[in-house]
């Protein structure tokens, strides 16, 4: 039997606007934005929620918007989208590709935007539907990790009403139609930390002079890959990755200094706090072993909180899901590696569902090599490729999932 959420968002988004919303996303892939610059994206959000009837303010936490509509007594629930593209050159090759030179929407948000606009205006226009208060976020900054900090701090709950519950949702790669839930840890920590490794320079011709920090972060860097493997339990998940070595100004000058840049993923504090120790352990132990003359810096960057889903929202949230699309499409895919600052939204305190949409078009999922699920998984472009291109087909069927979502939540 349906429930009467499943059968209202059915009924309210079978005749969405889809050529208007696929318009929409197309010039929002056009014109990506980074972090804390999404001006133009932020006002064409905005003035879709304004169309729908929601009472909108811009520039909170600098780029954010936020939409309020009330309608009657029940609970407020808020629908978040991310909005900011990534620093990367698109390869696609589409005919809707980023015009921006290097900057290139990787992650999909641009496609999160359009599913809220969408679903902004099909709960306005069945507002007779369903009672309560609607809080619709497009957040900033959700790469650099301080948009929803930011929001908050710039009074997102002082100007509109704290949310009951949160949702939100991210597009990821699989074979379009398939919308993973899972009844708590679903994405993890992470933590970026900075290292700088103090030598001597001098002549390149002369190195016995001289303390090379290239060669003690050639080993420091070599060294880290040993604690995932070999100070982690196999049954505890994380990855250790390096991804920015810099030093020097010319090949024959030995440099004074090498920083090294590396990310952490982990899924528990314990594990965090090991990794840290063990971080710092070798760094000085390597400096130590060579002779610099000064204990090298290890400093913090920034960090995103692990994301946790409230178990009865998200089997809430999922049960609709089966619903409105198939027992068969909604399954526990288990928690990911990958990070989000969305339950900085939810103050540590409230309630939340998170969940994914597989996006991958059918052809390039196909024409992957593997022979399952998993091999053809990690065969296709992912978030943050170059080549990543979401199926126009997911257009629709993102905005159901906010929608009957939200009706779940709605009294």
């Amino acid at each position: 039997m349906t429930s009467s959420a499943a059968r209202t968002a059915l009924d309210l988004t079978a005749g969405l606007p889809v050529p208007d919303l696929e318009d929409f996303y197309r010039d929002l892939h056009r014109h990506p934005e980074l972090s804390f610059q999404e001006h133009r994206t932020a006002a064409r959000l905005a003035e879709r929620l304004r169309a729908a009837g929601f009472e909108t303010a811009e520039g909170i936490g600098r780029t954010g918007v936020a939409g309020l509509l009330r309608n009657g007594d029940g609970p407020t629930v808020l629908l978040r989208a991310d909005m900011d593209a990534l620093p990367v050159e698109e390869l696609t090759g589409l005919p809707y590709a980023s015009r921006t030179p290097g900057v290139m929407h990787a992650c999909g948000h641009d496609l999160h935007v359009t599913w809220l606009a969408g679903a902004a205006k099909a709960l306005a226009d069945g507002r007779d539907a369903w009672s309560g208060t609607l809080l619709l976020v497009g957040q900033p900054a959700e790469e650099a990790g301080g948009g929803a900090a930011a929001m908050v701090a710039d009074g997102l709950y002082d100007r509109f009403p704290r949310p009951d519950v949160l949702l939100g949702q991210h597009v990821v790669p699989g074979p379009a139609g398939l919308y993973p839930h899972v009844p708590g840890l679903i994405m993890s920590a992470t933590t970026d930390v900075e290292i700088v490794v103090h030598g001597r320079g001098g002549h390149g011709s002369r190195p016995e002079t001289t303390v090379d920090p290239v060669v003690t972060a050639a080993y420091i860097v070599t060294r880290l890959q040993t604690i995932v493997s070999r100070e982690i339990k196999p049954r505890e998940s994380a990855v250790l990755t390096v991804g920015r070595i810099e030093a020097g100004t010319a090949p024959n000058i030995i440099p004074a200094t090498a920083r090294i840049s590396l990310n952490l993923r982990t899924q528990s504090e314990a594990v965090r706090d090991r990794m840290l120790a063990a971080i710092r352990r070798i760094a000085e132990g390597e400096c130590h072993a060579a002779g610099c003359p000064r204990e090298p810096e290890v400093t913090l960057g920034g960090s995103f909180p692990a994301t946790v889903n409230d178990p009865e929202t998200d089997h809430r949230i999922a049960a609709v899901h089966r619903e409105v699309f198939g027992t068969d499409t909604v399954f526990d895919s288990g928690p990911a590696m990958a990070s989000e600052d969305f339950s900085k939204l939810a103050l540590g305190e409230l309630p939340y569902s998170y969940w994914f949409v597989t996006s991958t078009p059918a052809d390039t999922w196909d024409a992957a090599p593997g022979a399952d699920l998993m091999e053809k998984f990690d065969a296709v472009p992912s978030n943050h490729s170059p080549h990543f291109a979401p199926d126009l087909s997911t257009v629709a069927p993102g905005v159901r999932t906010l929608v009957s979502g939200a009706l779940a939540m709605l009294g």
